[in-house]
C-alpha cells in the first residue's frame, strides 16, 4: 500500500481482513505447557492475555468514511493484574486494561479451560463512581463470599487533595468495593475506611470472622511508600455497606534483606485447605536496576487466619525471560487465583505491568511446598547450613 495515497475502499477491506485474520489466529492459539517444570507448578509458553488480545472493535474505527487509513484510533497499552473466578464451568478474568491514555479500566475475558483461547466480552465493565470520582481504577480481587455475593475489591486512585496546584503527580490510593451476582451488573459500595492514610492490595477474606467482614490490607503512609505500614495487615468491618476498620494489625511483616524487605501485599483471597489458609502474595525489594517484584506463599491457621503457621523462605514465582521486560520491568504480580473442586489451582500472574500468564499447580503441591520448604533464616551463614543439610541428605542417599 502506498503511504502517500489515500487507500481505496477495496484496499481498506483487504487491510481489515488481514487484521481480523491475525486477531483470530491469536485468540484461538493453543497454549503449551512447559516441561519439566519445577515440581511445584508449570508455566505455559504463551501469555493468556496481552494488549493484542483486546477486540479490534475497541481499537479501530471500521468506517471507511471516517477512518479511510484504518488507523488504530484508541490503542491499548497493556493488559495485566487480573482478578479471577470460575463460574458455571467457565473461567473468567477481570483484567486491568490500560489504554494509550494511561487510564485503566476493567474488562472481562472468558475461557473454557482456563489455559488458552480467552475471549474478551464486547464491552468493558462500567464501574459506578462514588461522589468523589475515581481518576484511575485497577487490580481487582474477585471473591465469592460466604454471604452469597461476589465482591470486587480494587484500588481507586485519585489526585492527592493536599497537593499544590503545580503538583500533578501526587496521588492517593484507597480500596474501592463493588459486588455482583453475574459479573454484568455491579453495585458500588462505599470505599473502605481504615486507620491508615492510604491503602493498596486490599483483599476480602471469603468467610465471616466473628460475624464480621475480614480484610487483608496494606497500610501505607503515602501513595508509593509504605512507611510505617509494615506488611500485610488484617482488620474487621461490622458490615459491608458501611465498611469501616477501626484497628489493623500486621500479620505478615517485612524483613531486611529478604524478597519482601521494601513492600509486600496479599495477592488474591487465601485458598482454604485441610491444613490452613494458603496465601499467595507479592514481595518487593530494591535493586540497582529498580524495584523487583516476586510472588511468595505462606499459610495461616484455619481457626485464626491472623496466625502464620508456615512461612517458606524465598519466592514461589520470579520473572524470567520475556516476563522481565515491559512497562515496569522485572515484575511479577498476582491478584487472581482459581481453586477448583478437584484440587487444581490456576495462578494468573502478570509480568512487568504488560501481559498475563498462567501457572498451573494443585493444592497438594502447594501445601507440600509451603509446609516443607525451610523458612528464611535471615543470615547468610544460617542459609548455608540449611542448604548443607539438604546436600548431606542427598549424598547419604547416594544421589
Amino acid at each position: 500500500m502506498d503511504l502517500l495515497k489515500k487507500p481505496t475502499e477495496a484496499e481498506f477491506q483487504i487491510r481489515l481482513q488481514k487484521l481480523e485474520k491475525k486477531y483470530q489466529q491469536l485468540i484461538n492459539r493453543k497454549n503449551e505447557r512447559l516441561e519439566p517444570g519445577n515440581g511445584i507448578f508449570y508455566r505455559y509458553k504463551y501469555p493468556v492475555l496481552t494488549a493484542e488480545h483486546t477486540p479490534l472493535i475497541w481499537r479501530y474505527d471500521f468506517d471507511y468514511q471516517s477512518n479511510p487509513y484504518l488507523m488504530e484510533r484508541q490503542g491499548i497499552n497493556a493488559v495485566f493484574n487480573p482478578g479471577a473466578i470460575k463460574l458455571n464451568g467457565n473461567y473468567y478474568l477481570i483484567a486491568r486494561t490500560e489504554g494509550n491514555d494511561r487510564k485503566s479500566f476493567f474488562s472481562i475475558a472468558e475461557s473454557k479451560n482456563g489455559i488458552d483461547k480467552f475471549k474478551f466480552w464486547d464491552y468493558p465493565v462500567e464501574i459506578p463512581e462514588t461522589e468523589r470520582p475515581d481518576i484511575n481504577i485497577y487490580d481487582m480481587r474477585l471473591v465469592k463470599h460466604q454471604d452469597g455475593w461476589i465482591y470486587g475489591v480494587f484500588c481507586t486512585e485519585r489526585k492527592d487533595p493536599t497537593a499544590g496546584p503545580s503538583d500533578t503527580s501526587s496521588a492517593e490510593a484507597q480500596a474501592g468495593i463493588v459486588r455482583t451476582k453475574d459479573l454484568k451488573e455491579w453495585e458500588r459500595l462505599p470505599d473502605l475506611v481504615s486507620p491508615s492514610a492510604q491503602q493498596r492490595n486490599v483483599v476480602l477474606h471469603p468467610e465471616f470472622i466473628d460475624g464480621k467482614y475480614a480484610f487483608y490490607t496494606r497500610p501505607q503512609d503515602g501513595f508509593i511508600n509504605t512507611g510505617s505500614g509494615g506488611g500485610i495487615g488484617w482488620g474487621l468491618a461490622a458490615n459491608i455497606e458501611n465498611p469501616v476498620i477501626e484497628s489493623e494489625k500486621i500479620i505478615d511483616q517485612r524483613f531486611y534483606h529478604t524478597i519482601k524487605e521494601l513492600k509486600n501485599g496479599q495477592g488474591d483471597a487465601p485458598l482454604k485447605t485441610d491444613y490452613g489458609w494458603l496465601h499467595l502474595a507479592h514481595g518487593v525489594r530494591n535493586t540497582a536496576a529498580g524495584l523487583r517484584y516476586v510472588i511468595y506463599a505462606f499459610m495461616t491457621d484455619l481457626a485464626d487466619p491472623t496466625k502464620v503457621i508456615y512461612n517458606p523462605g524465598g519466592y514461589l514465582i520470579a520473572p524470567q525471560g520475556l516476563e522481565r521486560v515491559g512497562d515496569v520491568s522485572n515484575v511479577v504480580f498476582v491478584n487472581g487465583v482459581i481453586q477448583e473442586d478437584n484440587g487444581r489451582v490456576l495462578i494468573y500472574y502478570a509480568s512487568s505491568d504488560s501481559r498475563i500468564h498462567v501457572a498451573e499447580s494443585s493444592i497438594d503441591r502447594l501445601v507440600d511446598y509451603v509446609k516443607n520448604t525451610p523458612p528464611d533464616k535471615l543470615r547468610s551463614a544460617a542459609s548455608v547450613q540449611t542448604r548443607i543439610k539438604l546436600i548431606d541428605k542427598n549424598i547419604s542417599a547416594g544421589k
